[in-house]
């Protein structure tokens, strides 16, 4: 049985259709997957976008990182983490809402920073780094609006309750990549490595970058199908509906990181599926230690 056998095996067992890559950073090329060319909604895992887009900007002094931002709850996008929580006013520095838009996914501080970035940052970010396979279709906010306008929702609340837990609601644009912002696996890992090897920004920016996707919080997709104790795994989740995805650097000690992304689409409309995200782990697991073996059989 393949490497790749075990995944499709895996996304059958969890009951979800999955695209996914991996490769050593230091080794481009050389890598494995499946459907690792083909277009899928990368929901939040835009965020990882909009956080290059904010560094460079940064880095070419087009952006303050120090700058205070006061978000009101009136300014709040919805969202399960983060300020669309808080009931008060809060002040922070555009660096921290990077931070909190990329460790707990925050709606409100991802929608901030897009509005903070220079007119064109981000088209400019995408072409720098030659991410043609990607493009993004406005912010959380836009897409959030889209999906309670398509399903008659009263707000999103309501449309995310839809999107989890109704079989009627699968044919939704929020599913579809050419309607929503949506990259591939294979160019998902590209802006990781770009972040990882320091072009993605200046060295600065970059180890900025990799302190933050190593804080994210959530353990329970990538990050569970890796021993803790000898392994550290630097990511960001992406979410929607039926949609659970994840792209992470996963480091091993004492060995080169290894890319890694694992997108997939549940058969079941349910709001919580552990069985998916553990999928997310092992198909992880599989991808990364067959890249470590390939890589090491290329010496």
């Amino acid at each position: 049985m393949t490497a790749l056998d075990r995944v499709r095996a895996e996304l059958a067992f969890a009951g979800c259709d999955g695209w996914c890559y991996a490769e050593r950073i230091d080794r481009p090329g050389t890598g494995l997957g499946l459907g690792q060319d083909v277009p899928v909604v990368v929901a939040s895992m835009y965020k990882l976008h909009l956080m290059v887009a904010a560094c460079r900007a940064a880095a070419a002094g087009a952006l303050d990182l120090t700058q205070r931002v006061v978000i009101t709850p009136t300014e709040h996008t919805p969202g399960p983490t983060g300020f669309a929580l808080f009931a008060d006013d809060v002040e922070v520095s555009v660096r921290d809402l990077v931070r909190m838009m990329i460790t707990v996914s925050d709606n409100t501080s991802a929608e901030a920073v897009q509005h903070l970035l220079p007119v064109g940052a981000l088209d400019e970010t995408l072409t720098a780094l030659n991410l043609g396979d990607t493009v993004i279709r406005g912010g959380v906010g836009d897409q959030q609006r889209l999906t309670v306008s398509e399903l008659g929702a009263q707000d999103w609340q309501d449309a995310a309750h839809l999107l989890a837990t109704d079989p009627a609601t699968d044919q939704v644009h929020a599913y579809d990549p050419a309607y929503v912002s949506h990259s591939t696996p294979r160019a998902l890992c590209q802006l990781m490595r770009a972040i990882w090897t320091d072009t993605a920004s200046d060295p600065r920016q970059c180890a900025f970058m990799r302190e933050v996707l190593g804080q994210q919080i959530w353990p329970h997709r990538i990050a569970s199908g890796f021993p803790t104790s000898s392994t550290a795994v630097a990511g960001k989740t992406g979410t929607i509906g039926r949609i659970r995805a994840e792209t992470a650097v996963v480091q091993p000690d004492g060995e080169p990181p290894v890319v890694v992304c694992v997108v997939t689409r549940a058969a079941r409309a349910d709001a919580v599926l552990p069985v998916v995200d553990a999928s997310i782990g092992r198909i992880a697991r599989i991808l990364v230690n067959e890249a470590r073996t390939d890589a090491e059989q290329l010496r």
